[in-house]
């Protein structure tokens, strides 16, 4: 009997810091890191791709209005999934005039065509007035 009461001491310790039951021990591998709250990007989406060159008659006031009135479209037109802009900074001088680029990023060709007739993007062209030399335009699906 004084063998078995110096044994349950050991006992006790060894049961509660011998090895933990499995899913305890594998319960952080196992474990996923939370659903982001963004929505998943497709694998190509299609960009709209615009090239400004302004009249030299422009003032930089006219200019920056126009700007900012494209750069509000996004929060206009939900179709828009993300906005992008910068003027040309390139040194190859082949920008024959366009200075300032414009790339919006749609889903589907559907979100696209109805961004084109959309109010706010047709009252954007009346903010553009008649400032602008040259405009160009290119659509595409990306690819990986």
């Amino acid at each position: 009997m004084k063998k078995l009461i110096y044994l349950i001491p050991i006992a006790i310790f060894w049961s509660c810091n011998g090895p933990k039951p499995a899913e305890e021990t594998t319960e952080s591998l196992s474990q996923t890191p939370p659903a982001p709250t963004e929505v998943a990007m497709p694998d190509s989406v299609l960009r709209h791709v615009v090239l400004f060159g302004f009249k030299e008659t422009t003032s930089q006031e006219e200019i920056n209005k126009i700007v900012d009135a494209f750069k509000a479209l996004p929060s206009q037109i939900t179709e828009i999934k993300s906005f992008e802009w910068g003027t040309n900074n390139s040194p190859e001088g082949l920008n024959r005039g366009l200075t300032h680029a414009f790339t919006l990023t749609f889903h589907s060709e559907a979100d696209r065509d109805a961004y084109l007739p959309h109010p706010a993007h047709k009252a954007f062209g009346e903010v553009l007035g008649s400032s602008l030399e040259n405009v160009t335009v290119v659509d595409y699906w990306t690819k990986p």
